[in-house]
């Protein structure tokens, strides 16, 4: 049986050591085997792909409470595909609301540098426009909140 240290997973999983540690202290994994003559973890193969699976729902944005649903789903297998789905469906919903308050500060931003261009130039139509523009982008923004 091949085992890792808690430096091998944390670059294999690309969670920190503090990160592993924290999530055995809540008990989002574990407990962790640990060696008897050190103390020190040792993480077996099964540990290393949950902590990758972790790893990947921490990289979305996740909480931790709707990771510890994600795990408990796992082990209760085709019982909980339809709640498991259903998670990560409205994880997506989250984050594809996300990326849309970032289109509209990134289109906010955008007008609001399309002024000062007009501004610099001295092109007061141009100027005028870029000032709608953005008026209509901080609009959007608003409503992006």
């Amino acid at each position: 049986m091949t085992v890792f240290s808690i430096q091998d997973v944390a670059r294999r999983s690309g969670l920190s050591e503090p990160t592993l540690r924290y999530y055995e202290d809540i008990g989002l994994i574990g407990p962790v085997d640990r060696d008897e003559s050190s103390g020190h973890r040792r993480f077996r193969e099964r540990d290393l792909d949950e902590l990758q699976a972790l790893a990947c729902l921490r990289a979305v944005g996740m909480s931790i409470e709707d990771m510890r649903t994600y795990q408990s789903n796992r082990t209760r297998g085709r019982s909980a595909a339809a709640e498991q789905r259903d998670l990560l469906l409205r994880h997506a919903d989250r984050v594809e609301a996300e990326i849309a308050a970032q289109h509209a500060r990134l289109a906010y931003l955008r007008e609001k540098a399309a002024l000062w261009d007009a501004r610099e130039r001295g092109d007061a139509e141009a100027e005028a426009e870029a000032t709608r523009r953005s008026l209509e982008a901080a609009q959007r923004l608003e409503g992006a909140r």
